[in-house]
């Protein structure tokens, strides 16, 4: 049960047509057909789609998880476009009371979109909220207070909640369990990233050759996320210096001065693997021990650098800690303690 009370839902939410920092962002795809890679994830995704809108029914609720940057709040966003309905949007943190929940789901229409990002974010008390309004499209409110105090049942328009994370293992179980789709975005290959790449460049004006192409994919992350923001820091270099095209050479003074490598490796992921083989001969260390030793906080560690780095092979996770790679000493070209590269 919540307790009826007045909730600015402006305050939680923002429209897809008026937040136009967050859906109209001119290098966002707008569409499947513009949305390169995760080829799996469109192929079911327009299956489901085509169906509800057969039935005219709203779609199973979507739970979209994996890294950050790999384009969850796009796929989010071509999904409403997709069903012809528009999406409001908020995020975990930010739905600190039952009646949150209540306020910004009364004010969707029939078939509506919800869009949650960091939904394993979401306190307990709120999350049982969703699990009516997700299974039977109602809530139970309280109205007024003491003993004249009743109870009612909310209707609600029928609704799909689309949630994002990035920490699969934080979601409850009955939370997972009213998911109708659930699909993981994996890392990107480099000729995705470099498809991405080319059309933002052709989206800004700037003129990218092949082979810096190339160099800056090489140099992505594999994330599209970090492409489009390299490209940017590359195009702002090739202006200051009056260069009409962005070469490979270009590309690499400036990705250069980023601090970034060929592997797409920047100073705090180098700050991290050099600590652990200069401190700690390599491992394994255990994260708390890792984070006061660079400066970073544990959740920055495991959330943004440790995936890329265990990705490329440089770090392991074992039961006593973090352990550098071969591969890590080979790439920083470093001589391992008794060992000769």
């Amino acid at each position: 049960m919540i307790e009826s009370e007045g909730v600015d839902v402006d305050r939680l939410i923002s429209s897809k047509k008026r937040d136009s920092k967050v859906f109209e962002n001119k290098l966002r795809p707008s569409d499947f057909n513009e949305y390169v890679g995760q080829d799996d994830i469109k192929r079911n995704l327009d299956v489901a789609i085509k169906a509800s809108k057969k039935r005219k029914e709203c779609l199973d609720h979507v739970l979209l998880h994996g890294a950050p940057g790999l384009g969850k709040t796009t796929l989010a966003s071509i999904i409403a476009h997709e069903m012809g309905v528009n999406m409001k949007v908020t995020s975990g943190p930010a739905l600190e009371k039952q009646g949150d929940v209540a306020s910004i789901i009364s004010n969707l229409q029939e078939n509506d979109i919800l869009f949650i990002d960091e939904i394993h974010r979401l306190k307990p008390v709120v999350e049982e909220v969703l699990y009516t309004a997700m299974e039977d499209f109602g809530i139970d409110i309280i109205i007024g207070k003491g003993p004249s105090a009743r109870n009612m049942r909310i209707n609600l328009p029928k609704f799909t909640l689309i949630g994002a994370t990035t920490k699969m293992s934080m979601l409850s179980s009955p939370l997972r369990a009213r998911f109708g789709n659930i699909y993981k975005l994996n890392f990107y290959t480099e000729s995705d990233i470099k498809k991405i790449m080319l059309r933002s460049a052709d989206i800004l004006g700037c003129k990218l050759d092949e082979a810096a192409a190339n160099r800056l994919a090489q140099s992505s992350r594999l994330t599209p996320r970090v492409a489009n923001r390299l490209l940017k820091r590359v195009r702002d270099y090739a202006e200051v210096h009056d260069a009409d095209i962005v070469t490979e050479k270009i590309a690499n003074i400036a990705l250069s001065d980023l601090g970034v490598d060929q592997l797409g490796l920047d100073d705090a992921d180098r700050d991290i693997l050099y600590t652990l083989i200069e401190k700690f001969n390599g491992g394994p260390v255990g994260l708390n021990t890792l984070a006061a030793a660079t400066g970073e906080e544990q959740a920055t560690i495991e959330d943004i650098y440790e995936p890329f780095l265990i990705q490329l092979g440089f770090l392991e996770r074992t039961s006593r800690g973090r352990l550098v790679t071969d591969r890590a000493y080979e790439h920083l070209e470093i001589t391992a303690k008794g060992k000769l590269l």
